[in-house]
C-alpha cells in the first residue's frame, strides 16, 4: 500500500496535540506546545539546501549546471527536488515561527505537524479560538494550516481550515469557495514576509462568517430522493455512458461513490444535525473524501488538502447551494 506520510528512522514525522487528528496519525503530544517545541516533536528540526549540480563533459571533466541546485536535507544528504538557481527555501524553522505572535498573544494552540512525500510538504496546523455552532451541537472549529512544500513548482500556502469536530471533516477549500477568496500563496522567487501574509489573512474572521451563513442556509433546505440523487450524481458522475433514464433500476446507473454516498448519508457522525438537509448531505461528500475514499489514511489526507479531493469539496459546495437553492 502507497504511503504519503514519511517515515524516518521507524517513526512516522508527525505529532498531534489533543484529541487523534482524523487520519489517525502520528505521535500524541502536551497539547502547550511552542511552535519550536511542536516542529521537534514531529521530527521537522531539519534544513534544507541548495547545492551544485554537475555533470560529466565530452572529455570526462565535471561540468556545473549554471541554472539548476539540487535541493538537499542536510540532515541526511537526500535529495529532495531539482529547483532553479533564483528557487528560494523556506526552512521548517522559519515556518514554524510564524505561529509565535499568534501563540504568544492567546489566539492559538498548535495542533498538528508532520511531512509528506518524503520530506517534500512540511505542513503545521494551528487551532485557533474562532469557530461556531450549528443546529445545537454541531461545532465547526477553524484553524490554520501552513504548508512549506520542499518542491519545485508548488508555493508556499498559509489558509484558514474550518473543520467539523464531530467527525473531523476538513472543510477548507469549501470555506475559500463560499468567500470567493483563496489561501495566501508565496511563491519561492520572493522572499517569504510573515507580516504581509498576516495582514492578508485578517479576512479569516470574515470567511468564517460567511462560511457559518452558507452552513445555515443549507441545513434550512431539506431535499428529496430526487434532488439528492441529482446532487450525488453530479459530485460522483457515472461512467456509464448509456442515459440514466434509459436503465429500468435508476440506482444501476449510479457511481460507486454514490452508492456508498446513500449508504454513509444517515450513518455518518454528525447525521442528526440538519437531518435531511443539502448541510447533511454536503458533510456526506466531505466525510467520503476524508474517512472513505483513497487507499490509506494519509494519501486521504494529502488528497483532502493539496490533491483531488479538495477539488470535489468546491464542487460539493458549490452544488448543494445550487440544488437548495433550487429547492
Amino acid at each position: 500500500m502507497a504511503h504519503e506520510l514519511e517515515i524516518i528512522d521507524g517513526k512516522a514525522s508527525m505529532a498531534y496535540a489533543g484529541d487523534v487528528p482524523w487520519h489517525g496519525l502520528g505521535t500524541k503530544v502536551l497539547p502547550d506546545l511552542t511552535p519550536d517545541q511542536m516542529l521537534k516533536a514531529a521530527g521537522l528540526d531539519w534544513e534544507v539546501e541548495k547545492r551544485d549540480v554537475t555533470y560529466e563533459g565530452n572529455h570526462g571533466e565535471r561540468k556545473r549546471a549554471s541554472n539548476k541546485k539540487a535541493l538537499v536535507r542536510t540532515s541526511d544528504g537526500s535529495f529532495l527536488d531539482m529547483v532553479s538557481s533564483e528557487w528560494n527555501p523556506l526552512q521548517n524553522s522559519e515556518a514554524f515561527s510564524f505561529f509565535n505572535d499568534f501563540i504568544n498573544a492567546g489566539e492559538m494552540e498548535m495542533h498538528t505537524a508532520g511531512s509528506l512525500q518524503n520530506g517534500q510538504m512540511v505542513w503545521a496546523l494551528g487551532k485557533t479560538k474562532n469557530g461556531f455552532h450549528l443546529f445545537g451541537d454541531d461545532v465547526v472549529d477553524e484553524y490554520l494550516l501552513f504548508t512549506n512544500p520542499h518542491k519545485f513548482g508548488k508555493s508556499i500556502q498559509i489558509q484558514s481550515t474550518p473543520i467539523r469536530a464531530v467527525c473531523w471533516n476538513t472543510l477548507s477549500y469549501a470555506l475559500h469557495s463560499a468567500s470567493g477568496t483563496g489561501p495566501v500563496r508565496v511563491n519561492h522567487r520572493q522572499e517569504f514576509d510573515a507580516d504581509a501574509v498576516k495582514e492578508l489573512l485578517g479576512v479569516s474572521k470574515e470567511k468564517l462568517d460567511t462560511y457559518k451563513e452558507v452552513a445555515k442556509f443549507l441545513g434550512s433546505v431539506q431535499f428529496n430522493d430526487t434532488s439528492l440523487n441529482a446532487y450525488f450524481t453530479d459530485i460522483f458522475p457515472s461512467n456509464s455512458k448509456k442515459p440514466i433514464d434509459e436503465f429500468e433500476n435508476k440506482e444501476d446507473a449510479y457511481s460507486r461513490n454514490h452508492k456508498t454516498a446513500l449508504e454513509v448519508l444517515d450513518n455518518q457522525p454528525g447525521a442528526e444535525f440538519g437531518k435531511g438537509t443539502f448541510w447533511q448531505a454536503f458533510n456526506t461528500v466531505t466525510y467520503m473524501t476524508d474517512h472513505v475514499m483513497g487507499r490509506s489514511t494519509d494519501t486521504r489526507l494529502t488528497s483532502a488538502w493539496f490533491g483531488a479531493n479538495r477539488k470535489n469539496k468546491i464542487s460539493a459546495l458549490e452544488k448543494a447551494v445550487e440544488y437548495a437553492e433550487a429547492a
